[in-house]
């Protein structure tokens, strides 16, 4: 049995109890499109159970959620066509964790922002736009 906290917002987003658009689901995991993208595309890779952070998820977990990376990342990124990507995984506050429930970002990124040379501000996405690019990443993965 699952263990959740029904405070944490990406638990609810597990239980389905908020608007969520999911390109990617298991019995373990869920990854969805990021509310608050860094770039069009950002997605968020949670385990179903609730951890606080890395230190507490049992090793084999860990490895599980972290080989399907590469495979959301491939999808994402023939998707949208960037040029490359980031994965980040932070734990604890000082390190920039803003949601106490393990999570890894996939940030898709493009060579002009190289250009700019800074970081890209969060925005704040409708759902119907997340809902409607997951469908095609969703199409895309399982064509992988």
């Amino acid at each position: 049995m699952r263990t959740l906290n029904h405070n944490c917002i990406f638990c609810k987003i597990v239980l389905k109890n908020l608007p969520n658009a999911i390109i990617y689901e298991d019995e373990k995991f869920l990854a969805f499109m990021d509310k608050y993208p860094i770039n069009h595309g950002h997605s968020l890779l949670v385990p179903k159970e609730h951890f606080k952070n890395i230190l507490e998820m049992p090793i084999k977990e860990v490895g599980e959620m972290h080989s399907l990376v590469p495979r959301l990342a491939k999808a994402i990124t023939s998707v949208l066509g960037s040029d490359g990507f980031n994965i980040n995984q932070n734990n604890g506050k000082s390190a920039n964790q803003i949601v106490p429930h393990v999570h890894v970002h996939i940030v898709p990124r493009y060579s002009i922002e190289k250009v700019r040379g800074q970081w890209p501000m969060r925005k704040i996405a409708q759902i119907k736009e997340l809902e409607n690019l997951a469908h095609k990443i969703r199409e895309n993965i399982e064509g992988l």
